[in-house]
């Protein structure tokens, strides 16, 4: 992967969003959607966009939401919807068109008072807090692109599950929203934005408070305050940033906030891989403020955007390899959770790390392995079979204390917090616990690349099969596996992996780029794992996509 001359510095005006030019092409471009790339496309988690593009545009958000109060109508649900968004610049627009149609469709919604911000997380735990305890069902949005860049917009619908839409909720919705955007927005109701929040039934409240208050039942905050951890936080400028204090506030931790910036540009951060701001707080480049402060603290992490994604850093080994925190935290819960059931299982992403697979199994505990999408462990979260969920982009969840769901959704915050707890229970850094895990089971060489595609080519990956893969050896091992369906539930992966005893690769496209993304680890060394992305290419490129 080739690296940008500004990866790690920080970001010159020259690169900066033109917020004007962004607002001015949110209201005014119209998309058309005999062009695909401007169609509603529901990726992993939700529609993403940029408006400069016009596949983020106004008129996606009304064609969306009226798709969504239909889908929410037809299936009888008619309790709060729980509105929630993140500190892009598109956020807040995209919440003012949310809030009109809502209202226009007489949807009892709850939204953040004082124009603030709220963290995924936050939505699903509220989502199942309330259908805990009502008759009636509630659902949510969360508008927001995650760790896109700033010139991006995204959002996302989760039902009563708590969690993010399945496929074909998705897929109805999206195929509805098409319709609206191809009938210039016929059948679609909506208020003027002041007669939407003076109506009835659109509540402003404060999500932070109860959520932190049950921080306790989740994560031992006794424990981490005891211990006096000191503690580095960068909200990364997103929707947590209100969070931290108050949670050092309520459980009486020493955390310094080390980056106190709200700004839809995000010119605090330092550059990505390849040039662009990406708030991505499992990025060594867009991390590397706070890796910088790595020895001012015990224990140091951010979040991205919607506060869904977690970035750890130690003293000891800097930013952790995403697939490294999510061995180690597995470690740690299966291991310090006494009230958890011994049937609970494991679940992870085909694109994770097998270090994973081998910490389940000397655990004893049951791993389900399933295709890229946090959408696949709502399920098991929800109806507490899967003690633990993660993802190699560094999302998960776990169960509470005492073996219930807590979230279905990615939790950025708990995934920090367990970090604390794991270092002021053993003494040991998430770092020092993983490369004890390694010594035991072995090193592993991780990568992910990007290669450029064509819509047509990314489209066929979902026609792949097992028997287009001729190859009997990757890097000169035998092959002992091909897939194009997860081995955990059955689901089509939407391309491909393949496995040997030392390794494997896997292909799929992206949900909103025009790239194919090639996954790859090796058990052995670093010439091995590049041996294998070589042969992955050559594989692909046999392939007639």
């Amino acid at each position: 992967m080739t690296i940008h001359f500004l990866a790690g510095k920080i970001a010159p005006k020259s690169i900066l969003i033109d917020t004007a030019l962004l607002e001015r092409s949110y209201f005014e471009n119209v998309p058309d959607t005999k062009l695909p790339e401007q169609r509603v496309v529901f990726g992993t988690s939700g529609h993403r966009g940029t408006p400069v593009e016009a596949s983020f545009t106004e008129s996606h958000i009304l064609a969306i939401v009226q798709a969504i109060c239909d889908y929410r109508s037809g299936k009888g649900y008619t309790g709060t919807l729980f509105l929630g968004k993140d500190t892009h610049f598109l956020s807040g627009l995209a919440e003012r068109n949310t809030l009109e149609v809502l209202a226009a469709n007489d949807v009892q919604v709850c939204y953040q008072a004082d124009n603030g911000f709220t963290p995924t997380p936050v939505i699903s735990w509220s989502i199942l807090q309330n259908n805990s305890l009502s008759g009636s069902l509630s659902d949510g949005i969360v508008i927001t692109p995650s760790h896109n860049p700033p010139s991006d917009g995204g959002i996302k619908y989760n039902p009563p599950n708590g969690g993010p839409a399945d496929t074909d909720v998705t897929c109805w919705i999206q195929d509805r929203a098409n319709a609206y955007l191809a009938a210039r927005l016929g059948g679609v109701k909506r208020l003027t934005f002041d007669a939407a929040i003076a109506k009835n039934g659109i509540k402003k409240i404060d999500f932070a408070k109860d959520y932190i208050a049950d921080l306790c039942n989740i994560i031992d905050m006794k424990l981490i305050s005891k211990a006096g951890i000191r503690i580095g936080v960068d909200p990364l400028g997103g929707a947590g940033f209100s969070y931290w204090n108050r949670i050092a506030e309520e459980y009486g931790l020493d955390i310094t906030v080390v980056n106190k910036s709200i700004d839809p540009r995000f010119s605090f951060m330092t550059v990505d891989h390849d040039g662009k701001i990406r708030m991505d707080c499992s990025s060594q480049y867009a991390m590397q403020r706070l890796v910088d402060l790595k020895d001012n603290f015990d224990i140091a992490f951010a979040n991205d955007p919607d506060t869904d994604r977690h970035g750890i850093v130690v003293p000891d080994a800097g930013l952790m390899n995403p697939n490294h925190y999510l061995a180690a935290a597995i470690y740690y819960l299966f291991t310090n959770r006494p009230l958890w059931s011994r049937s609970l299982g494991v679940g992870k992403t085909l694109v994770s790390s097998s270090i994973i697979d081998r910490v389940a199994d000397s655990l004893g505990v049951k791993l389900v392995e399933v295709p890229v999408g946090f959408k696949w462990f709502v399920g098991g979260l929800f109806n507490g079979t899967l003690g633990f969920c993660g993802e190699e982009s560094a999302g998960a969840s776990f169960l509470r204390h005492d073996g219930t769901v807590w979230s279905t959704d990615k939790d950025g915050i708990i995934m920090n917090l367990i970090a604390a707890e794991m270092l002021a229970k053993t003494g040991k850094s998430p770092g020092t616990i993983y490369r004890e895990l390694e010594a035991k089971f072995g090193k592993s060489f991780y990568t992910r690349i990007d290669q450029q595609t064509t819509p047509q080519q990314k489209a066929a990956f979902k026609g792949l099969t097992v028997d287009q893969v001729k190859a009997d050896k990757i890097a000169g091992d035998k092959i002992t596996d091909k897939l194009t369906k997860a081995r955990g539930n059955g689901a089509l992966i939407g391309g491909l992996k393949v496995v040997s005893d030392w390794g494997w690769f896997a292909v799929r496209p992206s949900g909103t780029e025009n790239i194919y993304k090639i996954y790859a680890e090796s058990l052995r060394n670093e010439t091995h794992l590049n041996q294998i992305i070589i042969e992955a290419k050559e594989i692909v490129e046999r392939i007639k996509l």
